[in-house]
């Protein structure tokens, strides 16, 4: 089987969302549940796989925090790793020879990049995002605009024990 149709069968195996861009170039669309979905590319050199996937935006504040956490972060992960592109945002990276690329090395690299950045994402957008979700916050606190998909944020706007106008429990 060539990598073209190794690629092909485990995106329609696994039933994931993908356009094929050429021989061995696919556009992967992977779902997740904090990031609701990962785009992922797949392109297959003359010697090797490569997997590239965003993850999210140059953070707006705490560069270093979020920078340490994804370098710590990597020592931890499959085939993947994080990086960042000339302007800051973060990326999941891996290369796979083409001698190692089967149905079996394919899904657990899918897999852990949507483990990492699903995963990963809104402890990354806590640390590199804490006042622009304050702000948001506010702004739909002020406009009477619903907060669930902020729930996961609570903590950063209510301190424990305080409570707010626009807080959870007024939702």
């Amino acid at each position: 089987m060539s990598v073209d149709e190794v690629i092909r069968h485990t995106l329609d195996s696994a039933e994931l969302d993908y356009d094929r861009k050429g021989e061995g170039v696919y556009f992967v669309t992977l779902p997740g549940t904090k990031k609701l979905q990962t785009n992922c590319w797949l392109v297959a050199r003359e010697h090797s796989l490569a997997i590239e996937a965003f993850v999210c935006r140059r953070p707006d504040e705490r560069h270093e925090d979020v920078y340490r956490f994804l370098l710590r972060r990597n020592a931890k992960l499959y085939g993947v790793h994080y990086t960042i592109d000339a302007v800051g945002d973060i990326y999941l990276v891996g290369r796979l020879g083409l001698d190692a690329v089967s149905e079996a090395e394919l899904d657990r690299l899918l897999g852990q990049v949507l483990e990492a950045a699903d995963g990963d994402f809104n402890t990354l957008l806590e640390i590199g995002f804490a006042s622009s979700i304050r702000r948001e916050w506010d702004w739909r606190v002020s406009r009477g605009e619903s907060l669930a998909n902020l729930r996961a944020f609570a903590h950063l706007v209510e301190p424990e024990g305080e409570h707010r106008p626009g807080s959870l429990t007024d939702d």
